[in-house]
């Protein structure tokens, strides 16, 4: 199925949901985002757990399933390097990489590696200017290229005044990507799929995304309600009773907008009620700890854990959709069964027009 499962941290998507992913068909991925906190056990050192853990979720992730495994990296992650040099040295079959262009991704390749690499991008200027970067460069062509809209959850690669600008949407990013993928594909005789990603919920919207050009979609949102969802219970809870009007955008730390569901920790950190500490982990290059009202990696950890009054979850703009708790092989079989049924009611439309059109 031409579904990526999105990468999303801290913990939210390990080696429980992309290994159910991968074993339905789609592409399952490992976030590598705050796995130092998730194995601290291992190790005080940030850094060290953080290798360690994604050692440990890739294992895993191999051993319940043979489907693709990919792996999420960050380049705003101050340990971008060890974490790229990890999932490479354990065959990680994909590499998305986005949270800032990751131009220089190529160049941690060591002779043999199979892992793919796939950059994350929300402009066509940003792929035009990654693809010959890369190619310049390292002689390196992207294995495929995530577009990923303002409807995504987490951290958004847009200004707030871009969220809501029709000119930003998904629906008129991918043709514009799709056209200079194409072309630089052709160039160089290799054709290289465009994955959509953003606001993608159901089959009709995957059948509809494709019809602009995009050879797959990537999906997180959709993900968390799922059995096999990595997130404590009061995370996937927090997804099915937030209503429309809870999701709104944040200023994160990192600085960069994010979505959200609304609750009582946000308000406290509107009112100041939060305060500034010491940074326990290093973990993001842009984050300022004298200038933030609270560590972003703890607060997404508390939440992973099901702590939301010491944190909050991170969603997509459709994230008040959900209703129900279901297994990852029930959703794709959803999925591909809307699929299917707006794709026949598509081809009866345009049966009927040829019939009939000309009257």
């Amino acid at each position: 199925m031409p579904v990526v499962q999105g990468g999303m941290g801290v913990g939210i998507s390990l080696s429980g949901l992309a290994s159910a992913v991968a074993a339905q068909g789609g592409i399952g991925v490992i976030s590598s985002a705050g796995l130092g906190v998730i194995y601290k056990d291992y190790s005080k050192d940030y850094r060290e757990a953080s290798i360690w853990g994604l050692k440990e979720e890739l294992r895993k992730a191999r051993a319940a399933t043979r489907g693709i495994i990919g792996v999420n990296v960050m380049v705003a992650m101050s340990n971008f390097a060890d974490m790229v040099r990890t999932a490479i040295a354990e065959k990680a079959d994909i590499i998305f990489s986005g949270a800032g262009l990751p131009l220089n991704l190529p160049a941690f390749l060591v002779e043999g590696a199979r892992t793919k690499l796939a950059p994350i991008v929300s402009s066509a200027r940003a792929a035009k200017l990654l693809c010959r970067k890369w190619f310049s460069e390292y002689g390196y062509i992207p294995d495929a290229i995530v577009v990923e809209g303002p409807k995504a959850g987490g951290h958004l690669g847009y200004k707030p005044e871009q969220l809501d600008d029709a000119h930003y949407a998904l629906e008129a990013l991918v043709p514009e990507i799709v056209a200079e993928v194409r072309a630089f594909g052709e160039e160089h005789d290799r054709y290289i799929p465009v994955i959509a990603g953003g606001g993608i919920y159901t089959g009709e919207d995957i059948y509809r995304i494709m019809a602009l050009g995009a050879d797959g979609v990537q999906m997180g949102t959709r993900f968390v309600t799922t059995e096999e969802c990595d997130a404590d219970p009061a995370f996937k809870q927090s997804y099915i009773d937030a209503r429309r009007e809870d999701i709104e955008i944040i200023q994160s730390p990192v600085g960069m907008p994010g979505r959200a569901i609304h609750n009582r920790f946000l308000d406290r950190v509107k009112q100041g009620l939060k305060r500034p500490g010491a940074c326990p982990f290093d973990c993001i290059k842009t984050c300022d700890v004298t200038h933030s009202p609270y560590c972003i990696m703890l607060a997404l950890y508390n939440a992973f854990r099901g702590r939301l009054q010491n944190g909050y979850a991170f969603c997509g703009a459709n994230a008040w959709r959900a209703e129900k708790i279901q297994s990852v092989r029930e959703l794709m079989a959803s999925l591909r069964a809307e699929y299917d049924r707006f794709a026949a009611g598509c081809a009866d439309f345009s049966l009927r027009n040829q019939l009939f059109g000309a009257k």
